[in-house]
C-alpha cells in the first residue's frame, strides 16, 4: 500500500509543478492584445481578399488600430463596416465612394474575329504561351476564358460569349480580378460612373476594324463633342475620366463604333 500511496503523492506532486509552471508561464509570456483591434477585426467581413492592401483582414485591423489605415479601408465592407469601425475607433469614417470591376472589352463571339480555334487549357494566363497569345484578332482584347472568374471571391464575374462581364450589384471591388487578368483589361471605377470606353485596343482604326466590330478606332469624335472635356484619346484608343463625366450621353452619340457603353 505504501508504494500505491508514494506513487500516487509522486503523480500528484508532478502534476502540481507542471501546473504551476504553466500558470506562472502564461502570466510572464502573456501576449496583450489591443481590445480595439480584436472589435475592428470582428467588424470587418472576414473575407482576406485583400483588397484593401492588406494580406488579410486581421493585417487591416491591426493597421487601423495602429492608426496606419483608414477606417473605411475594407472595399468589401463599405459604409457599413466603415461606420461600424469609425464607432469602435472614435473617429469620423469620411466619405467612402462605392467602386466596381469594369471590363475595358465587349469583343464578344460575334462582333471580334478570330484567326484560328484553339483548344488547350482554359486559363487567360497561360494564352501567352500560344500564337499571337491567343486565338482573337485583337491582341488587346478579353481572352474569355476566365481566370478573372476563378480568382473573384463573390461570383461577380462570369465569361459570357468569350468576354468577361460584371455584375455590378455584386460586385465588392476587391480588386482580385483586376490582378488576374493578363491583358490588364479590368479597373476599378465608381459604381456610379454614367459611361467608359469598352474597348483597350491601341491599333490604328483600319487594323482595329478588322479585327472588332465595336473597337475604338481614336477617331477623337467623342473627345471633340464632350462638352465637359472629361475625354482623352491615346494611342487611338479613348478614356473617359469618371471624376468629370457628367453623364450627358453626347459620346455615345458620337461613337461611330458603339465602344462607349454605359458603365
Amino acid at each position: 500500500m505504501s508504494g500505491i500511496i508514494i506513487a500516487m503523492l509522486v503523480v500528484g506532486g508532478v502534476g502540481l509543478f507542471i501546473g504551476l509552471f504553466l500558470g506562472v508561464a502564461a502570466i510572464k509570456f502573456k501576449v496583450q492584445v489591443d481590445e480595439k483591434e480584436v472589435a475592428v477585426l470582428e467588424a470587418l467581413p472576414g473575407n482576406n481578399c485583400g483588397g484593401c492592401g492588406y494580406a488579410g483582414c486581421s493585417g487591416l485591423a491591426a493597421a487601423i488600430a495602429k492608426g496606419e489605415a483608414a477606417v473605411n479601408q475594407c472595399p468589401v465592407g463599405g459604409e457599413t463596416v466603415a461606420k461600424k469601425i469609425s464607432e469602435i475607433m472614435g473617429v469620423e469614417a469620411g466619405e467612402s465612394r462605392r467602386m466596381v470591376a469594369f471590363v475595358a472589352c465587349q469583343g464578344d463571339c460575334d462582333k471580334a474575329k478570330v484567326d484560328y480555334e484553339y483548344t488547350g487549357i482554359e486559363d487567360c494566363r497561360m494564352l501567352s504561351f500560344v500564337p499571337n497569345g491567343g486565338p482573337k484578332t485583337c491582341n488587346y482584347g478579353c481572352l474569355g476564358y476566365g481566370s478573372c472568374v476563378q480568382a473573384c471571391l463573390f461570383d461577380a464575374i462570369h465569361v459570357v460569349k468569350g468576354v468577361a462581364v460584371v455584375d455590378k450589384e455584386k460586385c465588392k471591388a476587391c480588386g482580385k480580378c483586376v490582378e488576374a487578368c493578363p491583358k490588364k483589361l479590368i479597373s476599378l471605377i465608381p459604381y456610379d460612373a454614367p459611361y467608359q470606353v469598352a474597348c483597350s485596343s491601341k491599333d490604328r482604326g483600319p487594323v482595329a476594324m478588322k479585327a472588332c466590330d465595336v473597337a475604338c478606332i481614336g477617331c477623337g469624335l467623342c473627345k471633340r463633342n464632350c462638352p465637359s472635356e472629361a475625354i482623352v484619346v491615346e494611342n487611338f484608343n479613348a478614356r473617359i475620366d469618371p471624376e468629370k463625366c457628367t453623364g450627358c450621353g453626347t459620346c455615345i452619340e458620337k461613337c461611330p463604333k458603339k465602344s462607349i457603353v454605359e458603365a
